[in-house]
């Protein structure tokens, strides 16, 4: 139990350390008599229960930030995912909490503050100020339940998913408070160790208080960086990225090795079937039916070219892309009308509509190439893999250009464009200094769900037209790049009703799509998409609050993918209008488009990024 207040001095005298009130650990003089707040000995006071004691203030703004952490977000959260966000926003609210009441207590007119305002306050109801506290505590919880599962419903239907019951969202609430207790009991333990060592320097150096107490932070945020660097972090990633490595060398049923020189991994190729990590054996092995493609292209098929290099095929990212571009060559893949290099996401995973849209566009008659730069999936490549994706990315993209630049003049080219989705945007984007240098580089540019961090991007974006919003921006009338989230090519070349020069760059986008949106920045600045009207797939009732959201925007990352396509990061049945819009065949009609999606129903269609 909380300890009990008192107005009166009880029990025995504090001893020096109760009287250490300084922010160095140190002892000096009291307040006045009259500011001081005298509190009795209560049950937690107790050497060993101290650790249970709850600061009231921390409690207050904890369940203030735990409640709110309840509001809707971007993806539809079950129990446990909403569990997770309020256990954390709980945590940060309780650190805000006793922060502000750390610094009330350190200055003489916050105590005087503190001090009138219990004067206002009866006696009785100052003894009962805890049990008040947690009542209040409980109904503010109820409340928000009750609220959040009302708005988790309204947005489950609206993206067309199962809306949670109030007696299954109601375990959000425990779970939350065993989440929101575990950062808590951390920062206690470190406390607690900067106590210890402070009493050993003082004891055993003869260091002075205010030096023993500098000489123990530095210590401990030396100690604590090298183990969350060495141990936490390094540790778990070595571990994560062994246990993934053993994936890779997994295949999926039913994709076995190809025969095809025009596939690598196949035994005419230059790159090893073992060394393609399993998405790239995925990769190479699938793709459509000559019959599917005749009947999409209009014409008889084409066996599409497929490169992929793997991890494990060359030791550095310069050697796969050399790698990469000597498997085109094998292939004949320069001799095409259209090459497209993929930087692909997490596993090196590239999603099937993104290669079947594109060949089923031109009846095969195209060449795709793809390297691995990861073992990772993508929502962890998203947050530790940034800069091998724009490594991979660059010098992919710059060797394949280099390549199409040493064919002879007068001699056919093929069309380069380039893909990425996720993180993959981000390495594609990486080649590429300016949109000026990606109309002079390729020939159309496609790029789907991209990470707020893309530079490009967030360039493009923070420049739009006044008056567009940022979930949809216009720039520059739509010249030369233009944003889309379905509607279709038609809907995409038509918007805004502007010329749209050649080569065109896109980007796919879905307001609901936390990994466009999310930036560290949520932390304590609100969006301008949380200013702006809200996308069509997100609850008005959305709103920015300082910490809250962004921890609510960092959870819906992990969910992105678990709801239907044309919402969060599914754009699977948006990307054949994508590739419509960037590079469709000379004469391509949208006659042409209803052919090719009626020829891909029922085809493979991957909606999330491995």
């Amino acid at each position: 139990m909380p300890r009990v207040e008192t107005d009166e001095p009880t029990g025995p005298a504090p001893s020096p350390r109760d009287t250490d009130t300084g922010p160095l650990h140190g002892t000096r003089p009291r307040p006045p008599a009259a500011h001081v707040v005298h509190r009795g000995p209560g049950p937690l006071d107790r050497a060993g229960l101290r650790w249970l004691r709850v600061d009231a203030l921390g409690l207050t703004v904890a369940v203030a930030f735990g409640s709110l952490a309840m509001t809707p977000s971007l993806i539809p959260r079950d129990w446990m995912v909403q569990g997770l966000a309020t256990g954390l926003s709980a945590a940060a609210g309780y650190g805000v909490g006793t922060a502000l009441w750390f610094l009330v207590r350190r200055t003489r007119v916050g105590l005087r503050l503190v001090a009138r305002a219990r004067s206002w306050v009866p006696r009785p109801v100052r003894m009962a100020a805890w049990p008040i506290l947690l009542a209040a505590a409980a109904v503010v919880v109820l409340i928000a339940l009750v609220a959040g599962v009302h708005w988790q419903r309204e947005l489950a239907v609206l993206v067309g998913m199962e809306p949670p019951t109030l007696l299954g969202y109601s375990r959000a609430v425990p779970l939350g408070i065993v989440v929101a207790m575990l950062p808590i009991a951390v920062v206690r333990l470190v406390r607690h160790a900067d106590h210890v060592l402070v009493r050993g320097l003082r004891r055993y150096a003869r260091l002075p208080r205010r030096i023993a107490a500098a000489v123990a932070v530095v210590l401990l945020a030396f100690l604590l960086a090298g183990f969350l660097n060495q141990v936490v972090l390094g540790g778990t990633l070595a571990v994560v990225d062994q246990a993934f490595s053993g994936v890779n060398d997994e295949s999926y049923p039913g994709f076995d090795q190809p025969t095809s020189p025009l596939r690598s991994g196949s035994p005419a190729s230059l790159v090893p079937w073992q060394t393609l990590g399993k998405e790239g054996r995925r990769f190479v092995a699938a793709g459509l039916d000559p019959a599917i493609l005749a009947r999409a292209g209009n014409r008889p098929a084409v066996e599409p070219i497929r490169a992929y290099v793997g991890l494990e095929s060359a030791p550095d990212a310069q050697s796969r892309a050399d790698l990469a571009v000597a498997e085109l060559d094998r292939e004949g893949a320069f001799s095409r009308p259209v090459i497209a290099v993929i930087t692909t996401t997490g596993t090196g995973w590239v999603d099937d509509p993104v290669s079947n849209s594109l060949e089923a566009m031109y009846g095969g008659d195209t060449a795709m190439v793809a390297t691995q730069y990861s073992y990772l999936p993508s929502w962890l490549s998203f947050l530790f893999d940034g800069a091998r994706a724009g490594e991979a990315g660059r010098l992919l993209i710059d060797a394949v250009h280099a390549r199409i630049e040493a064919i002879p003049a007068g001699q056919p080219r093929p069309r380069m464009l380039v893909f990425g989705e996720s993180l993959g945007s981000q390495g594609s984007e990486a080649a590429f200094s300016s949109l000026a240098d990606v109309r002079a580089n390729t020939d159309g540019a496609l790029w789907v769900g991209p990470p707020n961090s893309n530079r490009l991007w967030s360039q493009i974006v923070d420049r739009r037209d006044p008056g567009t919003p940022e979930i949809l921006p216009t720039y520059a009338d739509g010249l030369v790049v233009r944003f889309a989230a379905g509607g279709g090519s038609a809907t995409v070349a038509q918007t805004p009703p502007t010329p749209w020069i050649t080569p065109h760059v896109l980007y796919l986008q879905h307001a609901s799509d936390p990994v466009v949106w999310w930036s560290p920045s949520l932390l304590w600045e609100r969006p301008d998409w949380l200013v702006e009207r809200r996308g069509p797939d997100v609850l008005g009732a959305m709103s920015w609050y300082p910490v809250i959201t962004f921890w609510q925007v960092t959870i819906d990352l992990v969910n992105a993918v678990n709801v239907p396509p044309g919402h969060g990061h599914v754009y699977a049945g948006e990307v054949l209008d994508g590739w419509v819009a960037v590079a469709a065949p000379q004469g391509w009609t949208a006659a042409d488009t209803a052919r090719v999606q009626q020829a891909l129903v029922g085809t493979s269609a991957s909606t999330a990024a491995g």
